[in-house]
Formats: structure tokens, sequence, C-alpha cells
């Protein structure tokens, strides 16, 4: 990284009230409409952080930015004490933090930063250009419930959806199938759900209608090739220009084409392997650069990455290896992102749902697998699609497909389970079990 970049700041900033208050902030990242403009034309409430020594030789210092803005944060919350040192000490239980952040570079006015608890609040606030700063009781609202009862960490489980509210999250392939679902459940929750698909009206068309139920911009859609790490790359600063940061990101974009090693070509087993096995490397990768920023100041928040694997990364899949190899393969990374990723507080895990049988795979009518095994006679004596549904169903011990419900508690648990990382969490219905 080169030179000032005003999205990577953001990032960083965001860090800070993240480690100040644990609980989601948003951060917008705006350049200066006037850089020579001076600092006292300001309002106090703004605080000017002089980022000149961070740029040596036009390259970004990542941590030497980290070092200033907890300096400058700290110095500007000491100054806001009405009384010094005895007044502060007084009014430890409140958190003062502004609301808007100016950044300078060699006496230039480089950009602003503005920030509050959700994208809309902070629209908000920049329209109005509302500077009036946060006075937050400690602990800060959305603290975890086992830290506001005074309990030791994991000593509780309520409200599990919660733990995901006010959090920023990402989904590939999240425009339909398992994605859409675990977009829907996310934003039921209370996130900012990125909506990252290569079937942009899809995602759009599904923003639009969850932020219309939601009353609040809950999603937003943004295109991505996963198997394509300059596009990777591209969402993620979109991720950091629309909301500053990230807590929750998902890899859920899938493909499968089955067919026996025998006979299937090359071509056809390298396109599944790129989407589910090199994909899931470039948006760990890249979702692992961003949240190290960010952990630089805020070391105490964690952040997940979950791959969506499947119960074939288990058990293996007749005539299907592509698929199956690159599900295998893909817990195999999990396991070793995490070891590398607890470092920077991230914990990487995967979830390896069973058959998801009302989902377009499965269902749809013309092409769905149900209606390609009747045609093929998969099923011996089935006549109907419905009798070849209910002989796999039969398969699974609690006699039904996955759900997105059933994917969305596994991930709630992931989130709010503090002590796991590298593991692959069945949700098969008893259909694979751990041994």
């Amino acid at each position: 990284m080169s030179g000032f970049d005003g999205q990577s700041l953001a990032t960083i900033i965001r860090g800070i009230y993240l480690n100040a208050t644990e609980t989601g902030w948003v951060v917008l990242y705006h350049p200066a409409e006037d850089p020579s403009a001076s600092k006292d034309q300001f309002s106090e409430n703004v605080i000017c952080v002089d980022i000149t020594s961070s740029l040596a030789n036009d390259d970004f210092d990542e941590g030497g930015a980290a070092k200033i803005f907890s300096e400058a944060f700290a110095a500007w919350e000491f100054d806001r004490a009405p009384a010094g040192v005895e007044a502060l000490e007084k009014n430890e239980n409140i958190k003062k933090l502004p609301a808007c952040v100016l950044v300078k570079n060699r006496n230039r006015i480089e950009a602003f930063y503005w920030i509050d608890r959700d994208i809309d609040a902070v629209k908000a606030r920049i329209e109005q250009r509302n500077d009036s700063i946060f006075e937050i009781p400690s602990p800060c609202p959305g603290t975890a419930p086992e830290k506001l009862a005074g309990l030791a960490p994991g000593m509780s489980a309520s409200g599990r959806n919660d733990v995901v509210k006010n959090r920023i999250a990402l989904v590939t392939g999240g425009a339909q199938g398992f994605g859409e679902e675990i977009v829907r459940g996310l934003a039921a929750s209370g996130a900012l759900v990125f909506i990252a698909d290569l079937n942009q009206k899809g995602a759009k068309k599904l923003a639009e209608e969850i932020s219309a139920a939601e009353k609040r911009t809950a999603a937003i859609p943004v295109e991505v090739d996963v198997s394509d790490e300059a596009s990777v790359q591209r969402m993620f600063r979109t991720v950091v220009e629309k909301a500053g940061g990230l807590d929750l990101c998902i890899s859920n974009a899938g493909v499968l084409r089955a067919g026996s090693v025998l006979e299937q070509d090359l071509e056809e087993f390298k396109f599944v392997t790129d989407i589910n096995y090199t994909g899931f490397f470039i948006i760990t990768k890249q979702a692992g650069l961003l949240l190290r920023r960010q952990h630089r100041t805020a070391p105490d928040w964690k952040t997940d990455i979950i791959q969506i694997n499947s119960k074939s990364g288990l058990e293996g899949s007749n005539k299907n290896g592509a698929y199956a190899g690159g599900k295998f393969g893909g817990i195999g990374l999990t396991a070793s992102f995490a070891l590398e990723l607890v470092e920077y507080n991230i914990k990487v895990n995967a979830i390896c749902p069973g058959n998801f049988f009302d989902g377009p795979l499965w269902s749809d009518p013309e092409k769905g697998l149900f209606v390609q095994y009747l045609k093929a006679g998969k099923v011996p004596r089935a006549k109907t699609v419905a009798d070849v549904k209910a002989f796999y169903e039969s398969k699974v011990p609690l006699k039904r497909g996955c759900t997105g419900a059933d994917v969305m508690r596994a991930i709630y648990y992931i989130v709010e389970q503090e002590y796991e990382t590298g593991q692959a969490v069945p949700v098969t219905g008893g259909q694979v079990m751990l041994h």
C-alpha cells in the first residue's frame, strides 16, 4: 500500500470505536472538498488527526497510522474532561467519542470520516453536518449479556441472534439459495449485510426488498466473481467505502457440476474447484487483510470468517468428485487459516449443511435434481418428484432436508462461541455424524 489511502484509514478509525464500546459502528469516508481549509474553521467537536509521519516516503505505514489514531483519540478524550484527571476519574462511566474525524497530511486536509451506530444515522449526520459528540454509558448498550450481568465470558447464551446486531456482514453467493436465506436471517437479526454476487439484478432486488421490510438500510448489493482476486479486492474496497469495516464474512458462493471421474472433462473440474476451493482462499486472504487492519486498533474485537461447506466435505459424493474434493479441501483450508489468523482475533470455521431440498438445486421444476433423478430412473419405483424427494428425506435420521434456519442457528453459535476456531460444524439432521 502506498500514499494516502482514505478507505484503509476508515477501517483503522472503526477499530477505535469497536475497542472503546464493544459494539458495532459504521464509518463513512469523504474526501475533503477544500484541502486548504484550516482546522480552526471546524467545531471543537471534530477531532483532527495528522498522519504525515505514517506516510514517510509515500509508503503507508498501517501500524504507524493505528498508533497515531489511538494516541490522538486518547488525547481528545482527555481534553474533553471538565477539569483534567480528577474529573475524568469521576466520569469514567461515560465514554466520549467524536462523530466526525478530520485527517491532515502535510498541512493539507485529506478527508473527513463520519461515524454512527448504523448507516442511515451516519448519512443523516453528514446531511445535517451534525458533529455532536457521543456520550456512551459504560458498559455500552450492545455489550454481551454475560458482561452486563458481571459473568465470566461464555456464561450466558441468551438472545443468540443478538450476536450479529449492529454487525457488518458479507455473504458471497447471497442472491439466491442458502445465501439468500443467510442474508435474510442476518438482516432480520439487525446486521448490515452486503449481498455479494455475480447476479447483480437478483442482489439489488433482494437488497431493496429486505431494506423495505426492515425499514432501514439493511442490505447492500456488491458485485463479485470469487474466482477472480481483482474482483474480490474491489468487493472489499466497496465494503470499506460504504461501511468502514467488517465483522462477519460468510464464504457461501459455490457451484456443482456432477460427473464421473472417468468422464468429466478437466475444464469442468477446474470450474468447480476455482469457485469452491480457490475462491475460499481468495476470500479469506482479502477479508483477512481488512480484518487485520481493523484489529490494529480493536485488538479485543473478535471477527469471523465462515465457509458454507457441505456434508460432501465430510463423507465424499459418488460421481461428484470435483464438488466433494473442493469441499474436503475447504475444511483443510479452514483449519489452516484458523491457526494463522487467530493472532488477529479472527476465527475461521466451516458449516457443513445437509441437502437443501427446498432450494433450486433440488426443487427447480425443470432442471432440479429431483426432476433429473426421476427421469433417469435413479430412484427405484419412484413415479413422481414427490416420490424422489421422499426417498432422499428417508436417508436423513430427522426425516427432512436442511433449511436456512438450521444454518442460521449454526452461524449464531459460531459467532457467539468465542472459544472455538478451525472447526467443521455438521448441520445434517444426523445423516453425517462426526467420529
